[in-house]
């Protein structure tokens, strides 16, 4: 499967929310590629401080973040491995663009604020033109550094928002603003292999995956 988590609104979350998702999968057994299509390359920078802690599965990542190259490097290598998660930047880029012809999925992440709900409807336009290209994409969005609150307003209005975009799907699943999600990512980790154990960002993760795969 090929799962792109992109958004044209930076400072989302996409990439602590790919690099999780990508070792989950290498976790359950999958053969996994990380693709980092941002210029910044902080999802290589991740995997890069994994390899050299010498955690385990390793993950095979590649950083193409021009559109032209990541679209050839994906179709020449995309037999070889169960799951591609690719990391879009968080704007309007031709990585953006040839990622979403490529996917299955699209995961948006967008937090509960009213710039960031705003936003989706910026990159429903161009779920909409990749579906004039990919008929079955799945666009699904999550609420990424949600309130903690189980009962948050923010959380609610932000979730009811999204029924306003039709081209997305609304997940259930919230991911909660948990400093465990960053940390893990910024030592190449999943919350799913911290220790002490975050049950409660491990439970957030495991819920999501089970809806996207």
């Amino acid at each position: 499967m090929i799962v792109t988590v992109g958004n044209t609104k930076g400072g989302v979350g996409k990439t602590t929310l790919a690099v999780n998702l990508a070792i989950a999968r290498a976790l359950a057994g999958r053969d996994v590629w990380l693709i980092d299509g941002d210029r910044q390359g902080t999802a290589q920078t991740a995997i890069s401080i994994r390899a050299d802690a010498g955690h385990l599965p390793g993950i095979a990542c590649a950083t193409y973040p021009d559109g032209p190259t990541l679209r050839a490097q994906v179709q020449q290598q995309a037999a070889k491995f169960d799951d591609i998660i690719i990391d879009a930047g968080g704007r309007d880029s031709t990585a953006l663009r040839a990622a979403l012809v490529l996917s299955d999925v699209l995961i948006v992440p967008f937090q509960p604020r009213s710039y960031d709900v705003w936003a989706l409807n910026d990159i429903a336009a161009l779920v909409d033109e990749a579906r004039s290209v990919r008929d079955n994409l799945r666009a699904v969005a999550v609420l990424n550094c949600a309130d903690p609150g189980e009962h948050s307003t923010d959380n609610t209005e932000a979730a009811a928002a999204v029924a306003d975009v039709p081209q997305f799907e609304y997940l259930a699943t919230p991911i909660r603003r948990r400093k465990s999600f960053a940390n893990a990512a910024g030592a190449g980790l999943s919350v799913l292999e911290l220790k002490p154990a975050d049950k409660k960002a491990s439970s957030e993760l495991n819920a999501l995956i089970l809806e996207l795969f």
